[in-house]
């Protein structure tokens, strides 16, 4: 790891900083301080623990998804992102050198909602219409077909039986695009006047109301002003589009984008 930024950053590495472990204990990230004109950078080190079972490779593929993103799309990103400094893959770990979004004024990490939904909206804009060459094909960390030992232990019989139809909904509509797949709060970084967002581990098509239900399921009470926000970011961001029958048509499946949210929490909460 230090030798790889040293040489990406042509500078010394000073000292290292942990900033978290990721999710499972499969790694860590690490701010790196260096001699050089860009006084730091983050590095993701993923080193998997043994495993096996359908969550081990979930975690797995989510790491190929999230290197292929900043490598593939990334630049293609006009919503805000760190940049991809360098990467490596060996076997069955990953590292990524990013940039450190704090080093780039971004270091708040308590914003308003609205910010981080001009964020999505700007997003799912760039996105609208692009197909998820080699990212997930449905996106989030909770779609259907990598949460099926979720949905076996739902105890709501109607839920579980409605749960393939729910699914079908969300992915059948005419307008189609990438969803960040877990956008939650502690995902985004503030700036004074803007946002950015990191970790894409989940990131693939999908319907824009994914994410937006997703961010909207915490402590918020009352969506619909939030929602009408949402699409009038998106509208600013979009040309060449029959806006009127995406909103139609994505305010339609929010209720079912907050359901299939729901649906994963039932089972997940019996694990």
């Amino acid at each position: 790891m230090i030798e790889l930024v040293a040489r990406t950053m042509n500078a010394r590495v000073v000292r290292t900083e942990r900033v978290q472990s990721l999710w499972g204990g499969y790694g860590e990230i690490v701010r790196v301080h260096v001699d050089g004109v860009v006084p730091s950078v983050i590095v993701k080190s993923v080193t998997p623990p043994n495993g096996h079972g359908v969550s081990h490779a979930r975690k797995c593929r989510s790491y190929d998804v999230e290197l292929h993103w900043y490598r593939h799309y990334g630049t293609r990103c006009t919503a805000r992102i760190p940049r991809l400094l360098a990467s490596r893959k060996e076997k069955d770990a990953w590292l990524f050198v990013l940039e450190d979004l704090d080093a780039a004024g971004y270091g708040g990490r308590r914003g308003s909602v609205e910010r981080a939904l001009a964020w999505l909206a700007r997003f799912h804009a760039t996105f609208l219409g692009t197909a998820p060459d080699g990212l997930w094909r449905r996106g989030t960390y909770w779609h259907l077909a990598t949460r099926l030992e979720e949905l076996a232990k739902i105890p709501d019989r109607d839920l579980r039986e409605a749960a393939p139809g729910i699914d079908r909904a969300l992915h059948a509509g005419r307008f189609r695009t990438l969803v960040h797949g877990d956008a939650k709060p502690a995902n985004f970084c503030f700036s004074r006047d803007d946002v950015a967002a990191v970790d894409f581990q989940y990131v693939g098509g999908g319907c824009g109301m994914q994410d937006v239900a997703y961010l909207l399921s915490g402590d918020v009470a009352h969506e619909e002003p939030y929602l009408d926000r949402y699409f009038e970011y998106l509208e600013a961001e979009l040309t060449g589009v029959d806006f009127a029958a995406l909103e139609r048509e994505w305010r339609a499946l929010y209720p079912v984008a907050k359901a299939d949210y729901e649906r994963f929490l039932a089972g997940w909460m019996r694990r």
